[in-house]
């Protein structure tokens, strides 16, 4: 299985919550190999990885299916839903930092500084 196949598949392992970029998952392929856990091969232009049997072992030794674990990390819609936020605040930001007055970029500063406060005080709060 070559790099992007292996993103592709986690992906769908957990449903979506959990996937890696290209520039995680190759430079943990390339320390597999060098570890021996991971034999690769060129085919059709493409480098193809698969498991040693020191490979084999170790991953007898693990968990069964990381993917179901960090499918289970949390809400796929919400993660979604608070990213969409994020990058909305973000642009706010950027917009009032690159084009307000001085006052009006403390004021935007004042209210990052008051959003993390209130987010913090959400989690002391009683359960």
């Amino acid at each position: 299985m070559h790099g992007y196949e292996m993103i592709t598949e986690i992906g769908e392992r957990t449903g979506g919550v959990w996937r890696p970029s290209p520039g995680s998952v190759y430079p943990t392929l390339q320390l597999l190999e060098e570890e021996g856990l991971v034999s690769a091969t060129e085919q059709a232009g493409k480098k193809l990885f698969e498991l040693t049997e020191q490979g084999r072992a170790e991953a007898e030794q693990g968990s069964g299916s990381p993917w179901d674990e960090a499918g289970r990390r949390g809400d796929w819609e919400a993660v979604q839903e608070v990213g969409a936020a994020l990058a909305a605040v973000d642009h706010a930001v950027r917009q009032v930092m690159m084009t307000g007055t001085e006052e009006q970029r403390a004021k935007g500063l004042a209210v990052l500084a008051e959003a993390k406060k209130k987010l913090y005080l959400i989690l002391a709060e009683e359960a």
